[in-house]
């Protein structure tokens, strides 16, 4: 579902009058990739990296110049990943960071998996940029993970509960911008659900591919925080 989201954001964020001013992409979605989040924390053996590269690979043969990919987790093997393929990949996290930097935004809360927040990328990016991060503390993340796993990658309807709790606790944090680190987040805002004082990284991510196709950017789409 996030992949879907991902093209539609990039084709509904276009300004298009014509077919033919879209954006190109060449679509590969291999759903059965060894789960990012358990093999940074140690609870599987089985990594993703080879398969990613695999389909790196094949997307470049097929004539892609630049590489999205629309799970923010996989971002933790980012270098392994550039390395490897051999176009540039767009760096969600460091994109993210850079627009909040640009916007004199200096504290943050991300919303994201276990994988992400513990693998620490995203907040190294934000860090790195002068940005403060907050994250949930141990409960909050539980609630966090158990919408993204047990609700939207489920295919069920979303705990709203949960994430204004986790919402709550960050602003108490003193975030002034909640990042949601998770492309399968990115339904919640798809939907209206979040408030102001978001970001979405699949925006970002949609729009910095539009960018770099040489499209142009909806004016109503360049100021990405709610």
């Amino acid at each position: 579902m996030a992949t879907a989201y991902y093209i539609e954001l990039v084709v509904k964020m276009t300004e298009a009058k014509y077919d033919r001013e879209h954006v190109p992409m060449i679509i590969y979605n291999r759903p059965a990739i060894p789960d990012r989040t358990e093999y940074i924390l140690g609870k599987s053996k089985d990594s993703p990296l080879d398969a990613m590269i695999s389909i790196g690979r094949s997307l470049v043969s097929l004539g892609a110049e630049h590489i999205a990919i629309p799970c923010i987790t996989a971002h933790y093997f980012y270098n392994e990943l550039t390395d490897n393929i051999g176009v540039p990949i767009i760096n969600i996290p460091g994109e993210t960071a850079d627009y909040l930097k640009a916007n004199g935004i200096e504290k943050v809360g991300i919303m994201a998996t276990d994988g992400t927040i513990y693998g620490g990328f995203f907040k190294s990016e934000l860090e790195s940029r002068g940005i403060k991060v907050v994250v949930p503390d141990e409960n909050g993340q539980k609630k966090v993970m158990s919408i993204i796993y047990d609700d939207i990658k489920a295919n069920r309807p979303f705990d709203l509960k949960n994430f204004k709790s986790v919402e709550t606790e960050l602003r108490e944090k003193g975030a002034q911008i909640i990042i949601l680190g998770c492309t399968e987040l990115s339904l919640i805002k798809r939907e209206g659900k979040t408030g102001p004082g978001f970001i979405d990284a699949m925006e970002v991510l949609a729009a910095r591919s539009i960018e770099l196709s040489g499209a142009m950017l909806k004016k109503e789409h360049k100021s990405l925080i709610t």
